[in-house]
């Protein structure tokens, strides 16, 4: 399978272009945002879990990362509450397992170099912001190696930011609120993938927001 495989192009999905298909796994959805190849791909994806629902054991030859958006997920390592950020290097392994919640992750597969062995599970409700590069704008870093860095990114209502390019290109998951920039409005749960060198002069409005971000993992 190729969706959205072409990385040299912008591509944005929001909630009403949603299509859920059921993952081999019963009670376990997947909304594909992008994906090169079968069961096994490099993947960014919604995963949709039922209540008590479980997910096969299986080993992550790619790597995986995963920010919990809704309810709780969990393996036989713990459970992991919604906003809680999660990196499983290359040869990892779990068998994920859901209570009674259910929950809503957003996770990037076979994603990482092989080097990249920094394994992590961090609190975001419990980690502290940094002040952004302007007024009205906070940072939480959660992971860098190499180029590519990730973090989620609250803005105040109301707050505009310079026009800027993005160098090995940029990911963005609007967890709440709403974002904008000169090309459009996307609501809570739009996904942007833009590709390396592009630009664009990004605000918030009235509702501010918090968008989780990936950046220079697009380099050609």
């Amino acid at each position: 399978m190729r969706l959205n495989a072409d990385f040299s192009k912008r591509v944005v999905i929001r909630p009403d272009d949603y299509q859920w298909v059921d993952s081999p796994s019963a009670g376990v959805e997947r909304m594909m945002l992008d994906r090169v190849g079968g069961e096994i791909a490099r993947a960014t994806s919604l995963v949709r879990f039922a209540p008590n629902s479980t997910f096969s054991a299986h080993t992550h030859g790619g790597g995986e990362e995963f920010l919990v958006l809704e309810g709780a997920f969990g393996d036989e390592h713990q459970a992991y509450p919604a906003g809680t950020y999660v990196r499983n290097p290359v040869g990892t392994s779990h068998s994920p397992r859901v209570g009674d919640q259910g929950c809503l992750i957003l996770v990037k597969l076979y994603q990482m170099d092989d080097d990249d062995q920094e394994q992590l599970v961090v609190d975001t409700n419990a980690t502290t912001w940094s002040s952004g590069a302007v007024p009205g704008i906070e940072i939480m870093y959660l992971h860098e190696y190499a180029d590519v860095r990730v973090a989620l990114i609250r803005w105040a209502p109301n707050t505009p930011f310079d026009a800027h390019r993005h160098p090995g290109g940029e990911e963005v998951y609007v967890v709440e609120g709403a974002y904008y920039d000169e090309h459009g409005e996307y609501p809570a749960g739009s996904w942007i993938r833009s590709p390396h060198r592009s630009g664009h002069a990004p605000y918030t409005r009235d509702e501010g927001a918090l968008i989780y971000v990936t950046v220079g993992h697009l380099s050609p």
